[in-house]
Formats: structure tokens, sequence, C-alpha cells
């Protein structure tokens, strides 16, 4: 299991995003430099998960879901800890939930 959250970055245009490709979305460049991150950031939105997608992911219901903008300039979604709000600031790290690999943020 991966212990750090990674994005991507575009070497000619400096584009960063999280999902990995083979390619830059903003300029189609190949070949872009992965990184880990520091895993600060700051809370954009939050929302509790009551109905989960999987019976897997039930069990853990209800649960925090966010979207997080990171210090190095992507923003992704996570899971994390009850009680985060916007505006709060965090510190990321991928944990195992249901058995997978996920993004989990707690306040800073």
């Amino acid at each position: 299991m991966s212990e750090a959250i990674s994005y991507q970055r575009c070497a000619p245009c400096g584009h960063v995003w999280y999902f990995v490709r083979s390619f830059c979305p903003k300029c189609g460049a190949r070949e872009p430099v992965t990184s880990r991150a520091s895993g600060a950031g700051v809370v954009h939105a939050v929302t509790i998960v009551d109905r989960a997608p999987t019976p897997d992911m039930k069990a853990l219901a209800p649960y925090t879901l966010v979207m997080v903008d990171a210090e190095e300039g992507f923003r992704l979604m996570a899971h994390g800890e009850p009680g985060l709000a916007i505006g709060d600031r965090v510190a990321g790290s991928i944990v195992e939930l249901a058995g997978r690999p996920i993004p989990f943020f707690k306040r800073a």
C-alpha cells in the first residue's frame, strides 16, 4: 500500500493534477512527473454519506467525504474524520478502508 498521496505535474506547462495519466490534461505533453504530496491542504467541501454504494462501505456508514485543495495546487476527493468543515486545514495520508488504500484527511 502506498504511504503517501501522489500527484502529477507537467514539466512544459506546469499544470498539476491528481489522477494518474500518461499525458497532461491541459497541454497534452507526454511523460508527466509523479511526486508525493505533503498531505497538507484546506477543506473545500464536505458531505456525509449515509447510504453507501457497496456492502463494504455500508459497514462504515455514516462517513465523511471531503474535497481538499492540496498545498501543491490540485483538488481531490477523499474520506475525512467526522466534524471536518469547509476551511479547515487538514493533513492527509493513505489508509486502508474496506480493504482498499484510500486518501484520508484529519484536522491539522
